[in-house]
């Protein structure tokens, strides 16, 4: 039933589908038999949420529990945030309409520094406190995990608790103690006691944080005897333990991915230097072709999706990739379901490949060399040379292709403009091998489009020690780019660099910058990943009223045994390994995926033993 105000918001907003719930495949419970109620917030639109696969592999675990209830939540958009405030209708769930204060356990994913903003608007929208020291037994546990937990401490003041590391581990366990804590009227203190001795849960409010007289921090210790020195995220060893998705709630207004999602394998082998998503999600394990190829196929089926993408951070480093296209094959073409790769390496890229995901209809062909000469590739550790990349693109010109996007980034740890000069260099090698190739199609050009981020120094990566590049050099190097490229068949997209430098400063933050945060929605701030939202000018006005400096966040060197924001968040990497790799780094020299070679990350103790059996040629 539709409370008459939210009737009369929806009708004077765009897209009312995005807050009406009702989607086939959402969940809907008889709040009378239902123990523990989870909200599940997403601080981004409905669209852009509705693509999130965390969210639905959660969505449906918790929800197989019959007396829980996981519901939705999402930022709404600017004018339906002005007409709930307007009305004083409060943030609400899709499912039931209820207000987030109905509910049990609030829970955020944090995927991106520039949304923090949104957490607290949603926050302020349900009428819940921002500080967790603020909130008593009367308001729901609002919890966190997500990647960016991996540096938690800039949001750490708001929540309860944090999880790092793998959900389906961690969620369950979090919401059967919340479940006995109700049954047994225990009080929120002796809650998080308990929550706190659970693999990789953290309780920012179980710890005291000292600086030096410099804004340093001094230490990180526990103020409380059940939370341990360091937190260690949960890891699921063993990814055919889990049951896979096959239902997914098809969203009413278009996803920015609306398409069936299958996670192939977690981790990744390859030692990027600069990805923090391959250190935090080490090592590296996959999940059988017969169980993939039968959940994609229940999933297509009960969802009627014509796409499946095979989603991983490095899908076609999966051993048995092959053999899973061929046991797709069948019903795929039957179906007319197409398959999409969006995680291919340069380097494994084959004909094979190709022939079989296009047997439908061909989707787009995108690489990322990360960097536009191979001293700076090797920086990075990307192992990729030129050969691999001209091998790549001569064989999808062959097979078709007359578009490539390739990824690069700007500002990496010892660039100058001649590693800028190469990206361009490397475009326009691939338009001139287009046309050098006797077998492209007849009566097409090629357009190969540039896309260019701006390098962002992440915690738990060998990068973290290094200063981001400043505003100015960013902007000059973007500019030389541009007069670098002579060719219309490039086209050049960058990012804007103000918004990756606020990016580091969150990433490497602490928690004085929770006050920055309050500061700066107060004064308006929110949507910041969105360029149209995103003030910059206010973001600076709200560090000079706290007193913080941005530039001590993003623009110096972390010494090598300073302690840092994170240093008491363990994800299984150690620090001796990051500190290796920086100083190999420096020198170009590289260190070869993990399936080749075993590096002594430390990964491996979250497993029990070795990631790998060496004895077997993992090389493929």
């Amino acid at each position: 039933m539709f409370d008459p105000k939210l009737k009369e918001a929806l009708a004077r907003v765009q897209k009312p589908g995005r807050y009406t719930g009702g989607e086939p495949g959402c969940v809907i419970k008889n709040k009378a038999g239902v123990d523990l109620r989870f909200a599940f917030c997403f601080p981004d639109t409905y669209e852009v949420g509705m693509s999130f696969l965390g969210m639905k592999i959660l969505y449906e675990l918790l929800n197989e529990r019959p007396n829980w209830w996981c519901e939705r939540a999402f930022m709404p958009w600017l004018d339906m945030k002005e007409e709930m405030e307007r009305l004083g209708l409060p943030l609400y769930a899709l499912e039931s309409k209820d207000p987030l204060t109905a509910f049990d356990v609030v829970g955020f994913t944090l995927q991106y520094e520039l949304s923090y903003t949104n957490i607290l608007a949603m926050l302020d929208l349900a009428g819940i406190p921002f500080y967790s020291r603020d909130r008593g037994e009367e308001w729901p546990l609002i919890v966190a995990g997500g990647p960016c937990v991996c540096n938690a401490e800039p949001v750490a003041d708001f929540f309860d608790m944090m999880m790092l590391g793998e959900g389906e581990l961690q969620l369950p366990a979090v919401c059967a103690e919340v479940e006995r804590a109700k049954k047994e009227g225990i009080g929120k203190k002796e809650l998080l006691r308990r929550i706190a001795r659970i693999e990789g849960c953290y309780v920012p409010s179980f710890y005291g944080v000292s600086y030096q007289p410099d804004g340093r921090i001094a230490s990180i210790l526990p103020n409380d005897p059940a939370a341990p020195a360091v937190v260690t995220k949960a890891i699921i060893p063993d990814m055919d333990s889990q049951k896979l998705p096959t239902n997914f709630v098809v969203p009413m207004v278009g996803a920015v991915h609306d398409r069936a999602q299958i996670e192939v394998l977690r981790g990744c082998v390859r030692g990027c230097r600069f990805c923090q998503a391959g250190f935090l999600y080490r090592p590296m394990r996959q999940r059988s072709a017969d169980k993939l190829n039968a959940a994609a196929r229940d999933l297509c089926g009960n969802t009627g999706y014509e796409e499946v993408s095979l989603t991983s951070l490095s899908t076609s480093d999966h051993s048995q990739l092959e053999q899973l296209l061929d046991e797709m094959a069948p019903w795929v073409e039957k179906d007319h379901v197409s398959i999409s790769l969006p995680s291919l390496r340069i380097d494994n890229f084959t004909e094979s490949l190709i022939e079989k995901t296009t047997k439908v209809r061909k989707s787009g062909l995108t690489f990322a060399p990360e960097a536009g000469t191979q001293r700076l590739r090797d920086v990075i550790n990307k192992n990729v040379t030129w050969e691999e990349i001209e091998k790549s693109c001569r064989i999808a010109f062959k097979a078709g292709y007359t578009s490539v996007k390739l990824y690069f980034m700007m500002g990496l740890p010892t660039e100058t403009l001649e590693d800028i000069e190469g990206i361009a260099n490397t475009a326009q090698q691939i338009v001139d091998l287009y046309y050098a190739n006797p077998d492209k199609p007849k009566g097409k050009g090629v357009q190969v489009t540039i896309s260019v981020a701006c390098f962002v120094p992440k915690p738990h990566t060998p990068f973290q020690f290094v200063p981001q590049d400043t505003e100015e050099s960013l902007k000059a190097k973007q500019q030389h780019l541009l007069h670098s490229v002579h060719s219309k068949k490039i086209n050049v997209n960058y990012h804007d660099s103000s918004t990756s430098f606020l990016e580091a400063v969150f990433a490497k933050g602490d928690r004085r910058l929770a006050q920055v945060l309050v500061a700066a929605y107060r004064k308006g701030c929110f949507f910041d990943g969105w360029d149209e939202c995103f003030h910059y000018d206010t973001w600076l006005e709200a560090f000079r009223q706290c007193g913080l400096d941005t530039a001590f966040y993003a623009g110096r060197p972390i010494g090598l045994e300073e302690t840092t924001p994170w240093s008491h968040l363990d994800y299984g990497v150690s620090h001796e390994f990051l500190v290796r790799e920086y100083k190999k780094a420096l020198e170009a020299q590289t260190t070869p995926p993990c399936n080749r070679r075993c590096s002594g990350c430390g990964a491996n103790k979250l497993v029990g033993g070795a990631c790998f059996d060496y004895s077997q040629d993992l090389v493929h």
